[in-house]
């Protein structure tokens, strides 16, 4: 079983910029990677409520490569780790849309999509190659990612691993809701 271990912060509340940040993790070694724009659309279960069971399933959309995730619950207090499984589907807006009426025609609703523009690194901390992220947020703004990919075994030193970076870059506020959360919160209230 794959597990992804991350931890998010909001860059406002740390008050840091996206530049700032770009510049401590290359000053730390990081390697940039790839600049993607992704568009996530979540669904609702037909027969479960995602929000109660903490679980996710999303298209994700990267110009024209699909792919369709699934998160499990969180199963960890200091970072968000979490059983996922990806797979990629054929490419193009069409095939997006096709096994997005098939979704819906097996009764799962379509909640929101979150669209994002990523800036990709990849950094060798304490021997493990970390994913590291800047993302701008459409409606929300600037946050860091940190993340592994992890087996059973290996999850508890991949979190220590990553939360030890988080405290080398000043990050202590950590965000745990997902940015879906966070903007349906955000609809609610306004």
């Amino acid at each position: 079983m794959q597990f992804e271990v991350e931890v998010k912060f909001s860059l406002a509340v740390a008050d840091r910029t996206l530049a700032d940040m770009q510049a401590a993790v290359e000053g730390l070694g990081g390697i940039e990677g790839d600049l993607l724009t992704q568009c996530d659309t979540y669904f609702a279960h037909p027969a479960r409520d995602f929000a109660e069971t903490d679980e996710a399933f999303r298209i994700r959309s990267v110009i024209d490569d699909n792919c369709l995730t699934y998160k499990g619950p969180v199963v960890d207090r200091l970072a968000k780790t979490r059983e996922e499984i990806e797979i990629a589907f054929a490419s193009g807006s069409d095939s997006r849309d096709q096994f997005s009426q098939m979704l819906q025609r097996l009764g799962f609703k379509p909640v929101r999509s979150v669209a994002k523009t990523r800036r990709m690194f990849h950094l060798n901390w304490n021997q493990k190659e970390l994913e590291i992220v800047l993302d701008d947020v459409e409606g929300l703004g600037a946050f860091i990612e940190i993340e592994l990919l992890a087996d059973e075994s290996d999850k508890d030193a991949a979190r220590d691993c990553i939360l030890d970076l988080a405290r080398e870059l000043n990050l202590t506020q950590q965000e745990r809701r997902s940015y879906l959360c966070q903007l349906l919160e955000k609809e609610n209230v306004q």
